[in-house]
């Protein structure tokens, strides 16, 4: 029978020391582990907390734009609303054939009261008319109320659709120069002369061809509603209200 060996105590305890360093570095390596994915998620927070910091703000200062956004769109609103009032009020007791719209304060006036059929150039009728017109609207237009908030007046010939479009720009182009030509004259004596400079600097003249014509109810044309001459106005930072606009339409 033979007798089993008995490993040297030395060798025994050699071999439990080499385990415990392997444990040992085993926790370590667990420890920083565990460390570092705490301090990954610590970041990890922090980051969204930043990123929900910087949400936050810019949230707030968005809606502070929209607050003054709004607050822009309704003196605008409110000035417009005042202007077609004051107009409607002017025109109450003429007998001039003209249409106020309500919500932009635009005039018409059927063009065969100003021309004959084809013609741009003023009819002796016409030019009574605007005698009549033109006083009147300055005196709203460009009273001490309201003209440092008007940008731009202008004047919009129209034509039906009968014949090419090209033709028609050019009547209509003629047709809404004539007219401005006659405002803006001195010599007719029809506003004063402060307000021929006023005006000058803010009129302007445009043909729109057959581009808007006037329907009927039956949704044929109206060819004799069509056409007109438009005047209208645009107000002080109204086209960068309407970018505006469209920039928050397309969000």
């Amino acid at each position: 029978m033979s007798k089993k060996k008995r490993r040297p105590e030395g060798e025994e305890t050699s071999y439990w020391l080499s385990y415990s360093d392997m444990m040992a570095a085993l926790l370590l390596i667990f420890i920083l582990i565990i460390s570092f994915t705490l301090m990954q998620s610590k970041s990890q927070y922090e980051s969204k907390q930043e990123e929900l910091e910087q949400q936050k703000q810019i949230i707030k200062e968005q809606e502070q734009l929209l607050n003054e956004q709004q607050k822009e769109l309704d003196r605008i609103a409110g000035i417009r609303s005042d202007l077609v009032e004051a107009l409607r009020d002017e025109f109450s007791d003429s007998n001039l054939n003209i249409k106020i719209d309500e919500k932009t304060g635009a005039i018409t006036f059927d063009a065969s009261v100003l021309f004959d059929v084809d013609e741009s150039d003023l009819k002796t009728e016409g030019k009574d008319f605007i005698k009549e017109f033109l006083p009147r609207y300055c005196s709203v237009l460009l009273s001490d109320d309201y003209r440092e908030y008007v940008s731009e007046i202008i004047i919009e010939g129209h034509t039906d659709t009968d014949g090419s479009y090209l033709y028609n720009l050019e009547l209509s182009q003629q047709r809404a120069f004539s007219v401005a030509r006659y405002c803006l004259t001195e010599s007719n004596g029809i506003i004063s002369q402060s307000e021929v400079e006023m005006l000058r600097s803010v009129l302007t003249a445009n043909g729109k061809s057959y581009s808007n014509p006037i329907y009927k109810e039956d949704g044929t044309v109206d060819l004799d509603a069509s056409r007109r001459v438009e005047i209208l106005f645009r107000l002080q930072d109204e086209e960068m209200i309407d970018e505006m606009m469209d920039i928050l339409k397309d969000k």
